[in-house]
């Protein structure tokens, strides 16, 4: 009892607890205190376990009249709050009336249009179409891409929801559709070892480049890296024209596409690059007049060339 001073006296102090309930049977308890042991190897002396009698004839063990410590409360709401919570949340916010469902419904319906014809470019090339109706078909995704962003800004229904599915949508037809329809291309011409991790490259690279849009903030002057719209139109337009280039000099162009797309060089967007002189603006015409397919190599790789120039003034 020495040796736990502070067991003895929730000992005692459990038993003034019964004689004060005398009538209640359940409450009185009587204190049992067992017979010494003493090792025989080691001659030391085991303490006897204290235990509570009932007087109802029960026993209970001390470690009972441990303080309990009260249940941790958690602080997550019930099931069913948190279902009716993540229900409610509407995919077009603001006021829904039927106008502006309908306005909603238009552009979620471009979006996916430009999934569509993507999926259906990726057809057309796995069973060894036509691979300019394919490109084609990119040419149109980048279309439909265009007008929704655009049709959401100009009917004020722009939503978090249309930005992912636009995301999803570019995915496939950019991501996906482009490489496989660059594959369809240049197989053949180019050694596959060359040419498939190319095209890996540019879907993976679209991957990253369409996440990393998502979730940095935007600028209304300059691209961080090649947008992946802009990389499939380079891509479907070099398709239909089949510039006169050899088989490695056109991957490499894809693998260039690709890293610019992942890069962190600022490129202009279209609304600052038609406020460029206008004798620059007639250049690109007069050169197409003249041979298209060099003017469209030359203009793509001053568009590349663009970044690292803007990133060098911008740090200088």
């Amino acid at each position: 009892m020495r040796r736990s001073g502070s067991l003895a006296r929730r000992v005692l102090f459990a038993g003034r607890v019964g004689r004060r309930g005398d009538g209640n049977v359940a409450g009185a308890t009587s204190l049992l205190v067992p017979a010494v042991e003493t090792d025989e190897r080691t001659g030391r002396v085991r303490l006897p376990r204290l235990r509570m009698r009932r007087r109802d004839g029960l026993s209970r063990d001390l470690t009972a009249l441990a303080p309990i410590s009260p249940p941790v409360v958690s602080a997550a709401p019930a099931p069913d709050v948190a279902e009716e919570s993540s229900l409610s949340i509407p995919l077009l916010p603001g006021e829904r009336t039927v106008a502006r469902r309908i306005r909603f419904a238009l552009v979620n319906a471009c979006t996916l249009s430009s999934l569509m014809l993507g999926l259906s470019a990726i057809f057309i090339a796995v069973n060894h179409g036509d691979v300019r109706v394919a490109a084609s078909l990119l040419i149109a995704c980048v279309v439909f891409d265009g007008l929704d962003g655009f049709l959401a800004r100009r009917l004020g229904v722009a939503s978090p929801f249309g930005a992912q599915m636009d995301s999803l949508a570019d995915m496939c037809s950019f991501g996906l559709a482009a490489p496989v329809v660059v594959y369809a291309w240049l197989n053949g011409s180019a050694p596959g070892w060359l040419l498939v991790p190319a095209c890996a490259l540019v879907a993976a690279a679209a991957a990253i480049r369409l996440a990393r849009f998502n979730v940095s903030p935007k600028d209304g002057r300059f691209f961080c890296g090649v947008p992946t719209t802009m990389c499939a139109a380079v891509l479907a337009l070099s398709t239909l024209i089949a510039p006169q280039m050899p088989a490695a000099l056109r991957v490499a162009g894809v693998v260039l596409l690709g890293l610019a797309m992942v890069s962190s060089f600022p490129y202009a967007k279209l609304a600052r690059l038609l406020k460029l002189p206008p004798w620059l603006l007639v250049l690109p015409v007069v050169g197409a007049l003249v041979d298209y397919q060099v003017t469209f190599v030359v203009v793509v790789f001053a568009y590349l060339v663009s970044g690292p120039l803007l990133w060098l003034k911008h740090r200088n």
